[in-house]
């Protein structure tokens, strides 16, 4: 399973190396995977959206305006969809959802998607969760936006104990059911990543995640947020079971910077690495040469 955790980066002598892949187009998926694990990528990270409200009536939490950046006919494909064709044309790379929006789906199903999933991929599949910010997307596919955070805490609990393949109860103030069996199980423990830098998110990736995973963050916040991490861990007991740290920094960009960030205490560090070299960055040749660049200049000199 190449899911990488922070055993498996120290034994490598470097942090994991993620490939995100932010918003394109559906052709591109297939030969980047190819070309990332050629080039010594540990994992890839697949965003997700469902759709794009024409209005929505809360304000987008990471610009300056809270507007949206992406246009409305940006392509998002379904990660249980993308993942396993990705999986098909590698041997090891491994992938994770960065994120995936958990509180406007009911958590079976996603169970079901990510054992389905890891079934095909050999065990290679990770799950990055979030919330969602965006009220319509709770009215149009009838959730309670209110409970989200505490329906999440519970969602985690069940796609982790329903994805194994054994018969699986659960029994709480917002999801109840009795036993049941999901097979095909995952082969593998599936380990999920908590996102969000709020309070709440950050207390919920130290109670109940394997990890927690960042949008793009800058230096100085992330330094922060894992000294907290830290705290909230060691108050939930949890100080010495095994947590990932995984970043998409906006302004560190070289090998010295990469660096400081695990020094930090960054385990897997994503990047678009096209973006950091001059080209065309929406053309796939572009993204091909700069992800080969990339792993020459940083993951190689490691």
């Amino acid at each position: 399973m190449t899911i990488s955790s922070p055993e498996a980066s120290s034994l490598e002598g470097r942090p994991a190396f993620t490939l995100a892949l932010p918003m394109l187009p559906s052709d591109h998926y297939l030969p980047l995977a190819i070309a990332a694990e050629a080039h010594g990528y540990d994992n890839i990270a697949v965003p997700e959206s469902v759709f794009y409200p024409e209005t929505v009536s809360a304000k987008y939490p990471y610009t300056p305006d809270g507007s949206r950046f992406w246009p409305a006919e940006t392509p998002f494909l379904d990660p249980f969809v993308a993942i396993p064709a990705m999986a098909a044309v590698t041997d090891h790379i491994g992938f994770y959802t960065n994120v995936l929006k958990l509180a406007i789906r009911e958590p079976l199903l996603v169970a079901k998607a990510v054992s389905s999933a890891a079934s095909l991929a050999g065990g290679r599949v990770g799950l990055g969760v979030g919330l969602s910010w965006i009220p319509e997307e709770f009215r149009f596919l009838g959730q309670e936006m209110t409970t989200r955070g505490k329906r999440t805490d519970e969602a985690i609990e069940i796609i982790r104990g329903a994805v194994g393949g054994e018969w699986f109860e659960f029994h709480g103030n917002h999801y109840d059911f009795d036993p049941l069996m999901i097979r095909p199980g995952a082969p593998e423990p599936v380990p999920i990543y908590v996102g969000g830098t709020s309070a709440p998110g950050l207390r919920r990736a130290a109670r109940l995640g394997d990890g927690w995973i960042s949008v793009v963050i800058g230096e100085e916040e992330l330094a922060g947020i894992v000294a907290e991490l830290a705290r909230l861990r060691e108050a939930a007991g949890r100080a010495d079971t095994p947590f990932e740290i995984k970043v998409i920094c906006g302004d560190v960009f070289d090998l010295e910077g990469f660096r400081r960030l695990v020094d930090l205490g960054v385990t897997d560090i994503m990047v678009c690495p096209w973006y950091y070299y001059p080209g065309d960055t929406a053309a796939l040749d572009h993204q091909k040469s700069g992800l080969e660049q990339f792993a020459a200049d940083v993951i190689q000199q490691w």
